[in-house]
């Protein structure tokens, strides 16, 4: 792809980043006017409680929380948050925790029980702020006994490659948790809860972003026994994980706290910013540049080389009939595709989307397309995502690279890197899903 066509692009891609910065989004909800704290439509007599915390996970919450400590001042008593590796800033009261994302290490396990230590002895005269963004699952492991960290990232491996949706694994996720999925609220309660959430799941359901420490949880031991069952996982996953699902199902093992639990009487949950959000950004600096924009969806889900098939039959059915628009246009989408892992390649979710558009497109004119993460880490791999044109797979096949073997070995990282179409913006320190992007002239 041409560089003018990759600066467009690129262009409109962060002015959706940009505009889900996640300092700016608490700001935007978090007001402190004398003793008073408004958070959202609430407000709250900060003289009515004897200590405030921060606290939280997820790749955005430094930023969150750096707001938070901010607006407070010396109110603030003390906080601690975890972030992902390379996602830290440094905060004056509150504390910041690197560590493993997607699958959850130590360090992660640290900071959990660091955070269970400090704030389970709240009492009704207390106020905690969390904060939760994308990635928060991960950086948030408290296993439920007698589940060992090992046994989770073992899980967490099989449940990622599996094609099951984020909030398939969140559901097992809260119940193999203590702290997941409305339980630590209750570990909190009689505390004043007030948590605030970047929305990285489609349809902003506040009890999937980061698998919903503070909200009640709808789902079930039986929900995670039928997920089992769907992808095929009951003989793949350690033994201790289906016995534990099993002696929920049978009543053996506590429910995680349902709607109606009065732990929530004291808890807000709000979300400052979302998937849609970026896309209305993006959609204005596509106009800027000169491609009125068609933003089609912020709920886009299924395997990534399926709705790429789809996302680039969109721009020839424009090409071919000016039909839902007439050229230039920009089309614009985000949600979470998943990748069912089939070989043993590089990549991501975003770089495989756009390896397969490439297929798609290929010696086809006019299209130009960029996948790729709002939180600037595509999968394993340093891209955020990757460009893709019609002229990609002549590239490649200049290289003697058959992007078809790539996508078959899940392989499009290293496709992407030979031919120098990855996107690398490094930590955006925000997480609001995908963002998919086609100029069409």
């Amino acid at each position: 792809m041409d560089d003018k066509k990759k600066n467009t692009l690129r262009e409109i891609f962060l002015a959706g980043v940009l505009a889900v910065d996640p300092e700016s989004a608490v700001r935007r909800h978090v007001e402190l006017s004398g003793n008073r704290l408004r958070v959202g439509d609430r407000s709250y007599d900060l003289d009515h409680f004897n200590r405030i915390f921060v606290t939280g996970c997820g790749k955005g919450t430094a930023p969150m929380a750096k707001a938070l400590e901010e607006i407070l001042g010396e109110r603030l008593t003390e906080g601690l948050i975890t972030v992902k590796y390379g996602h830290g800033l440094p905060l004056q009261k509150v504390r910041v925790m690197e560590a493993g994302h997607p699958v959850p290490d130590g360090a992660g396990l640290e900071a959990s029980l660091s955070i269970l230590k400090r704030l389970a002895v709240c009492t009704g005269q207390d106020l905690v702020l969390c904060v939760f963004s994308g990635g928060g699952s991960a950086l948030f492991p408290a296993p439920r006994p007698p589940l060992t960290l090992e046994e989770k990232q073992e899980t967490t491996r099989f449940l990622l490659e599996s094609g099951a949706t984020i909030s398939e694994i969140n559901s097992l996720r809260k119940h193999m948790s203590l702290v997941k999925g409305g339980q630590l609220a209750k570990i909190f309660y009689p505390a004043m809860v007030v948590s605030l959430f970047l929305s990285d799941v489609v349809g902003d359901s506040l009890d999937v972003i980061a698998s919903g420490p503070t909200v009640a949880d709808p789902s079930t031991f039986a929900d995670c026994i039928r997920i089992v069952d769907r992808y095929g996982l009951r003989e793949k996953l350690p033994s201790s994980v289906i016995e534990l699902l099993q002696a929920g199902l049978k009543g053996t093992v506590e429910e995680t706290p349902k709607p109606g639990d009065p732990v929530f009487e004291r808890v807000q949950n709000l979300v400052v910013g979302s998937n849609y959000s970026a896309l209305l950004a993006s959609a204005q600096r596509a106009v800027e540049l000169g491609y009125p924009p068609l933003i089609l969806s912020s709920h886009v889900q299924g395997e990534a080389r399926e709705v790429a098939q789809v996302f680039t039959a969109i721009g020839k059915e424009i090409i071919s009939s000016a039909h839902p628009v007439p050229t230039p246009a920009c089309i614009l989408a985000g949600g979470e595709t998943t990748v069912t892992v089939r070989g043993g390649g590089k990549g991501g979710r975003n770089q495989e989307f756009a390896l397969a558009a490439a297929i798609c497109l290929d010696r086809l004119p006019g299209i130009s397309i960029l996948s790729a993460g709002t939180d600037g880490s595509d999968g394993p791999t340093d891209a955020a995502g990757a460009f893709a044109d019609g002229d990609t797979c002549r590239n490649a096949a200049r290289k003697d690279l058959n992007p078809m073997e790539f996508l078959a070995r899940n392989d499009s990282y290293n496709f992407f890197k030979a031919i120098g179409d990855l996107l690398i913006t490094g930590p955006t320190r925000t997480n609001v899903m995908d963002v998919f992007c086609a100029i069409v002239d």
